[in-house]
């Protein structure tokens, strides 16, 4: 009975601190947002704020910030780079389980080796194939770069590729189906799960992305909502309170998506561990 109680005991002080450490930081931005300049400078950072309805640093984020064009432009980035991934992610899935060819391996171990090196190391020459291509301080230059599909994205189609049966291949091809023809109407449509799980993990991740924008889109007109809020960062000092609460605009719909689409996040990553 003491050992059943230690161990709820545990369990929930281990929750609660997982839960102080997840949300400890949104406090402190949503507290450093709500508060005028002069109040931010003398005041701590998890003393609440006096006026729970200032919204001035909200609405000079979202105008002096120009979040609606970064909105409007991470949506353009973000839908375009998601297309392209995904059909890019199932082919090569699709490719790799279905059909059995020398080196198969060897592209294993590739995608594997890619994930490990750091992106860092590659940016010189990465930058140079992206200036090369005319595709410098375009819109393009983000897309292509987030279209490269990325391990994880590889994994969780295989996992749902391997519980379908091939029986269903054998079958359309017997009517007369091609291997396009297969993959576009019995693979491609078996696999929402796994692509409603890959949409939502690498979409946060560049919905988040600031580097690659920062470094390969350095027009104001091409700001995206992450580099958006650089701008109120300068040579002598930042305006904490307005970048905190153009952090909170930034991060509100990526919480909202989480919120309702959780399920399929932990379903997808979790399908097919057992086949």
């Amino acid at each position: 009975m003491i050992k059943r109680l230690s161990a709820t005991t545990a369990k929930y002080v281990s929750l609660i601190l997982a839960a102080i450490v997840c949300v400890g930081p949104l406090v402190v931005v949503l507290f450093a947002s709500l508060k005028s300049k002069q109040e931010y400078a003398r005041s701590g950072p998890l003393d609440p704020p006096q006026d729970w309805l200032n919204f001035e640093n909200f609405i000079t984020a979202f105008t002096r910030g120009a979040m609606l064009r970064g909105f409007a432009n991470t949506a353009v980035i973000l839908a375009l780079s998601l297309t392209g991934a995904i059909f890019v992610g199932t082919l090569a899935a699709y490719a790799l389980d279905r059909f059995a060819f020398r080196g198969r391996g060897i592209v294993y171990g590739l995608f594997l080796t890619a994930s490990l090196i750091p992106s860092v190391l590659m940016q010189v020459a990465t930058f140079q194939i992206i200036h090369s291509l005319g595709l410098f301080n375009t819109r393009g230059a983000a897309i292509l770069l987030f279209m490269g599909t990325d391990v994880v994205a590889i994994y969780i189609f295989l996992q749902f590729m391997a519980s379908i049966p091939v029986s269903l291949d054998e079958a359309a091809m017997i009517d007369g189906a091609n291997r396009w023809t297969v993959y576009w109407r019995i693979i491609l449509p078996l696999l929402k799960p796994a692509i409603a799980t890959a949409v939502i993990i690498k979409g946060i991740a560049i919905y988040n992305e600031f580097y690659i924008p920062f470094l390969y889109m350095p027009s104001k007109d091409l700001g995206v909502i992450s580099t958006s809020l650089y701008r109120f960062k300068g040579p002598y000092g930042a305006q904490w309170e307005v970048i905190s609460a153009g952090t909170i605009l930034v991060i509100l719909p990526t919480v909202i998506l989480f919120l309702f689409l959780q399920r399929y996040i932990y379903r997808g990553l979790v399908a097919g561990a057992v086949k």
